[in-house]
């Protein structure tokens, strides 16, 4: 390798453009932290202030479970080889459906599970769409994705007279006593069942993905499908599971969403409000790793926590469609300093057993 390659490459020790953006963004807020402890009273001081709130942690679980499902999906989905952006699609048709049977039968747990049937029977037909009729997987997402976005309203208007729907069946939360007093981590012990049960999903998202021979063939699926075929293995019917699977884990996410609220807004990007689009987001920027997409996402449900507090005590002396940015730029400066994801190789490419 000549010396102009390698040094066009790098090595671990070069101190790359990017390397150096990060060390700068990094010292920056490592100032701003120290300035804000040492000085409470300054504008820095209360940003540290709220930084370190426990109610701040606590909006971030609550915020991450929707987007934290949605991603776990999108993850077994896009490593088969099938790539889902219509998370969106199946977060809102989940989001109405549990607040709808939550209503007919009065229980929020029945409105979790009707919303999970949901959510599944619309990425199976997505599947099938994409899979059997091999169509292309980007526009048929974003069908998906419509599709939703008009049903869900329309079942609103049809049901009850008008797209917002609140329902009575409420979500208690879990609280463990003595663990629940501690300071900032206690918003960790006392948080509804669904912030619990996106850590049980995350954990087994990746024990599946990594320790079971359905993961294996998962990642095969989105890597080498002819080599998945030639070992024995179906490869349609493991992308139609892995599609399925997305759809069961929308349905948890967008019925928490909703059933957490106790309420299904059906106006202009509904109650969902581009968090599968963010989904996707996370999990690319976490490499496809449940854990990683779990820490992308709190990122940036922290930011979104943060940049609402923000807005309602106006610490800062900038107008407030400025704040609502932050969780957004944050995220792009993020991307570009730290981004490494490498896309199965088969992601959007259609197979059919046999083929050569």
């Amino acid at each position: 390798m000549s010396s102009e390659t390698a040094a066009g490459r790098g090595t671990v020790g070069d101190l790359t453009p990017r390397r150096i953006a990060a060390v700068v963004v990094a010292a920056l807020l490592a100032v701003l932290l120290l300035v804000g402890f040492a000085f409470p009273d300054t504008q820095a001081g209360q940003f540290v202030a709220i930084l370190t709130d426990r109610s701040t942690l606590a909006a971030t679980l609550r915020l991450s479970v929707p987007i934290a499902f949605a991603a776990l999906g999108g993850i077994f989905a896009e490593k088969s080889g099938v790539i889902n952006i219509g998370l969106e699609g199946l977060l809102i048709v989940a989001a109405f459906t549990g607040v709808h049977l939550a209503n007919v039968t009065g229980s929020v747990w029945l409105g979790l599970a009707s919303a999970v049937v949901a959510s599944t029977l619309m990425a199976a037909v997505f599947a099938v769409v994409c899979i059997e009729f091999r169509a292309d997987q980007i526009i048929a997402g974003l069908a998906i994705w419509l599709v939703a976005l008009g049903i869900a309203p329309f079942a609103s208007i049809l049901f009850y007279g008008g797209t917002n729907v609140s329902t009575t069946a409420g979500v208690g939360t879990v609280v463990i006593p003595g663990l629940a007093s501690i300071p900032f981590f206690g918003a960790l012990f006392s948080a509804s069942p669904f912030v619990y049960l996106m850590f049980v999903a995350v954990a087994a998202s990746w024990w599946t993905l990594n320790r079971t021979s359905f993961g294996r063939w998962v990642r095969a699926s989105g890597e080498n499908p002819k080599a998945l075929d030639t070992a024995g293995v179906n490869v349609t019917r493991v992308r139609y599971l892995a599609v399925l699977l997305s759809g069961v884990l929308c349905g948890f996410g967008g019925a928490a969403l909703s059933l957490s609220l106790g309420q299904f807004v059906g106006n202009g990007q509904t109650i969902v409000n581009g968090k599968g689009f963010i989904a996707i987001v996370a999990y690319l920027f976490g490499n496809y790793n449940p854990i990683g997409a779990l820490l992308s996402t709190m990122l940036f449900a922290g930011l979104d926590a943060l940049q609402l507090t923000l807005q309602a005590r106006d610490v800062f002396a900038v107008p407030k469609p400025l704040v609502r940015t932050i969780p957004y730029v944050t995220v792009i400066v993020v991307l570009a300093l730290f981004g490494r994801t490498r896309i199965p190789d088969a992601a959007g490419d259609h197979y059919e057993s046999g083929e050569e």
